[in-house]
């Protein structure tokens, strides 16, 4: 897999939520307590993070 292939793969997979309870799951699993508003804050930010990468990049 070339790499703009890889970095649009992975701006589309940031830019879904699934991805981002997935995460929050995993650092739960390893100890990691949020609150549910802290959890929707980060998914939030990093669905805007992704926005911006993707505006920002060569598409």
């Amino acid at each position: 897999m070339n790499k703009a292939l890889l970095k649009d793969y992975l701006i589309a997979r940031l830019k879904e939520r699934s991805t981002w309870v997935g995460l929050i799951g995993l650092l739960s699993v390893m100890g990691v307590a949020l609150s549910p508003e802290q959890a929707e804050a980060i998914a939030t930010a990093g669905v805007a993070v992704a926005g911006v990468l993707g505006v920002v990049t060569r598409g």
